[in-house]
């Protein structure tokens, strides 16, 4: 085979609507093929090293519209210790956009409470600060002079987030948390913590929040993790155009 053929064969592969993923794997496939014939001497050359693979697709990110925050968050009782801490993952979690296995490794001295920001410690134990809001703040105070008392009982903890006689909470256990709140609203999307990161990250860059600032406060290494969320922002603004101009579509009176 010639890299001429290579190429139909690879415009065939994209007639067929096919995903990246799976015209990649086949492509893959014949490299690994062609190598063993070459080593073998079944042929002179491995056309498909020179075809390239198609870029991989950016999937775009899921995230919870205003609406539905607002529900998620009227779940959480919180007069009972429970309900503090759920109140207190949700706020945080939504406020500062922090990945949920650095919100269970927050810890009191993080905090400062009177510029209302957190050092986080992220991937590669890299430190970076966040920042959070009043509905935060009053959560946090309320948890820790209440809920989380009450939570750990004798225990003595640094952590900020616990749970009954434990000094911490798990990735895990926060994801069950979170599950169980959502499964009590009419929210019918899968939410998971990260989620809640991603509806962050996209709602701040809806109210026009620079996308610089955004990676910093993420905690991204690199600009184009954060440029994402500038597609899904661009979806939102173009949904709106299109529902609210009185000329974007042909069969409106």
């Amino acid at each position: 085979m010639d890299y001429k053929k290579c190429v139909e064969y690879l415009r065939y592969l994209d007639g067929k609507d096919l995903k990246r993923t799976s015209i990649s794997r086949k492509l893959s496939s014949l490299r690994t093929f062609y190598k063993y014939l070459v080593l073998n001497n079944k042929s002179d050359n491995n056309p498909f090293m020179l075809v390239s693979s198609p870029k991989k697709e950016k999937r775009i990110p899921k995230f919870i519209n205003y609406e539905n925050i607002e529900e998620i968050f009227k779940m959480p009782d919180i007069n009972t210790e429970v309900g503090q801490r759920e109140r207190v993952i949700l706020e945080i979690l939504y406020s500062s956009g922090v990945r949920v296995s650095e919100l269970v490794n927050i810890k009191i001295k993080d905090i400062d409470f009177s510029e209302k920001t957190i050092v986080i410690t992220g991937k590669g134990n890299k430190e970076r600060m966040v920042s959070f809001g009043d509905y935060a703040k009053d959560a946090i105070d309320l948890y820790i002079k209440d809920g989380r008392k009450k939570l750990l009982g004798d225990i003595d903890s640094e952590y900020l987030i616990v749970g009954h006689n434990k000094e911490s909470l798990t990735t895990r256990r926060v994801e069950q948390i979170i599950d169980d709140i959502i499964k009590h609203t009419s929210i019918k999307l899968n939410i998971t913590p990260h989620v809640f990161r991603h509806t962050f990250a996209t709602h701040l860059l809806d109210q026009g929040c620079d996308l610089i600032v955004v990676q910093e406060l993420l905690g991204h290494a690199s600009l184009s993790s954060t440029e994402i969320y500038t597609h899904v922002s661009n979806e939102q603004i173009r949904n709106v155009y299109l529902n609210a101009h009185p000329r974007s579509k042909r069969n409106m009176k």
